[in-house]
């Protein structure tokens, strides 16, 4: 139903950095770069980096968040890892968590700008 997603960011060159580095846990690659924004993706740009100089940092109550799979619960906890080793935020910790419809291993970061991103593994149905 969704076909992509874009966060702005302060620094584009800073916080593509921070994305190379984490969403290859996620198995997503960068796919475009341009002058005021960077996308990322399998096979084409699923999520977006879109440069907005003057924007303040993102409120962390807003309450949105973007929600991304994880192959595994390591690639979760890679990925959280990374992004806090790189001076992003926990906004919750790799771990097990209860959904609507059934259990999940998830990991929340606030990025370089306050963006609120998750990456989640859902365990294959036994």
């Amino acid at each position: 139903m969704i076909d992509h997603v874009s966060v702005a960011v302060r620094d584009l060159a800073r916080s593509g950095a921070l994305y190379d580095a984490i969403l290859v846990h996620l198995e997503l690659k960068r796919l475009v770069t341009r002058e005021a924004t960077i996308g990322y993706g399998k096979r084409y740009p699923e999520f977006w980096l879109n440069f907005r100089p003057n924007l303040p940092k993102v409120s962390p109550d807003t309450g949105v968040h973007i929600c991304l799979r994880a192959p595994n619960d390591d690639a979760v906890r890679a990925f959280f890892d990374g992004a806090l080793a790189r001076s992003c935020l926990t906004a919750g910790d790799p771990g097990p968590r209860q959904a609507a419809m059934t259990t999940y291993f998830g990991a929340f970061i606030f990025d370089l700008d306050g963006n609120k991103v998750e990456a989640v593994h859902f365990p294959p149905k036994a």
